[in-house]
């Protein structure tokens, strides 16, 4: 029998600095084959993961990004973030002869304009929502006015996952539409998507894609808002739980034949080669799922609840899919448990915050308890202190959900840091033991 040929793939560069990446560079690690994980720029957690290495050098510096690619010999680049995937770098380093899982500019249209990604599904005839696209303050009330049923306010472009608003009234509905149109995000909201808001739970799905072929990732489901029984103001996620038991079989056929490989088709039709991870974010309504959004990168902190529960084959596919090499049938998991991710966050966030505070660890990871750094950094003397809203997420895996947050929850009382917040409902979906009381 043929000894198993694998191609080089020793030194690998993550461009981000979240817990998105931090979680990627830690499923990555336990392959054998992997000798060195550079950071770009990484954050204050970064190097506590084996074989890690931060490097504090600007990307967008393309002639000393690529000298240093070079120099160190990289054998695969992902990108984690959407703004770079959005300005192209993609491109940059594929047009340099490297390996790169993230798509293109082209395809990472699909998160960068919400107008756009919309056009995209009703030509592929995939279901979302009824939906307006405006650009002036007395075209949203004209249709705000006009609207039969409740609408969701949406910034056409990047806004780091606050660009989305679900009113409680018109009144609500024709402010936000006036203040983001008047500039509250920026070249983000010169368009405005005024959205028919539907009903049901939320569901992240997640495709590994090499251009043509796919394979799944476990689900799990977000929970947007700051506040306890999903009230207040939307996040870029306070916690998450996967896999998600509220999906039948039945039904994740129905989503790869009725929107991800439409998708793909679609993708494929545009001439757009899409080599990365394809995020749908999902509503199951009563007449079945619905897009309320693509992602062109990993969700967060979706992404550091799934990691864990990856074998160490899974570096190997995210290479095969950034060479164009997927079989379709590759198997990724390696544990059957269930994972929970709770987000502790800056007092203040979403909005107004403040960073430098020290943090202070008083718990150790294990076996089922990783703890990633999303907005760490360090000071003058190395120690560790907060540096963005979203602090740390707090990751845990148990053979129930009641077992994996008890866990998470039991870990977060061993850490602390000035302003500290987190929600204490994360995952009560799926938590037996589990009442609003508790909190």
């Amino acid at each position: 029998m043929k000894k198993k040929v694998y191609e080089k793939l020793e030194n690998i560069v993550i461009i981000g600095s979240g817990g998105r990446e931090n979680s990627l560079a830690w499923a990555i690690q336990k392959n054998k084959l992997v000798q060195k994980i550079y950071l770009i720029p990484g954050n204050g957690g970064s190097e506590k993961i084996k074989k890690c290495q931060n490097l504090t050098l600007d990307y967008e510096n393309k002639n000393l990004l690529i000298k240093t690619l070079n120099l160190l010999e990289i054998d695969l680049i992902i990108i984690g973030p959407e703004i770079p995937l959005a300005k192209g770098l993609g491109n940059f380093l594929r047009s340099k002869n490297f390996e790169v899982f993230g798509p293109n500019s082209d395809g990472a249209k699909l998160e960068s304009s919400k107008s756009w990604a919309k056009s995209f599904m009703i030509d592929a005839n995939i279901p979302t929502a009824k939906f307006w696209k405006v650009s002036s303050v007395e075209e949203s009330k004209q249709i705000i006015s006009t609207a039969p049923f409740p609408l969701v306010v949406k910034a056409d472009g990047l806004a780091s996952g606050k660009g989305v608003f679900i009113p409680e009234t018109k009144e609500d509905t024709h402010k936000i539409a006036k203040e983001i149109i008047n500039g509250k995000f920026g070249e983000a909201g010169k368009i405005v998507l005024l959205e028919e808001k539907i009903e049901g739970p939320e569901i992240s799905i997640f495709a590994l894609c090499d251009g043509k072929k796919y394979i799944l990732l476990p689900s799990a489901q977000d929970h947007k808002r700051i506040e306890e029984n999903d009230k207040g103001l939307n996040t870029g996620g306070m916690g998450a739980y996967s896999p998600t038991p509220i999906l039948t079989k039945s039904e994740i056929s129905m989503i790869c034949k009725d929107i991800i490989e439409p998708t793909i088709d679609e993708l494929i039709k545009r001439n757009i080669e899409y080599k990365g991870v394809l995020y749908f974010g999902l509503m199951i309504t009563k007449s079945g799922p619905k897009v309320i959004e693509y992602n062109c990168r990993f969700g967060d902190p979706e992404c550091q609840t799934i990691m864990p529960l990856m074998d160490t084959n899974f570096v190997n596919i995210l290479y095969k899919c950034a060479k164009g090499k997927l079989n379709g049938d590759e198997e990724v998991l390696g544990s059957s448990k269930v994972s929970g991710c709770v987000i502790a966050a800056s007092k203040g966030y979403p909005e107004n915050y403040d960073i430098g505070f020290p943090i202070t660890f008083n718990c150790e990871e294990s076996k089922d308890v990783q703890i990633f750094h999303s907005g760490t950094s360090k000071d003058k003397e190395g120690k560790i202190i907060t540096g963005g809203g979203r602090v740390l997420s707090i990751v845990c895996q148990g053979e129930d959900f009641d077992n994996a947050f008890d866990m998470a929850y039991k870990v977060l009382k061993n850490i602390n840091f000035a302003g500290i917040y987190y929600r204490k409902d994360i995952g009560h979906q799926v938590r037996k033991n589990y009442s609003y009381n508790d909190t």
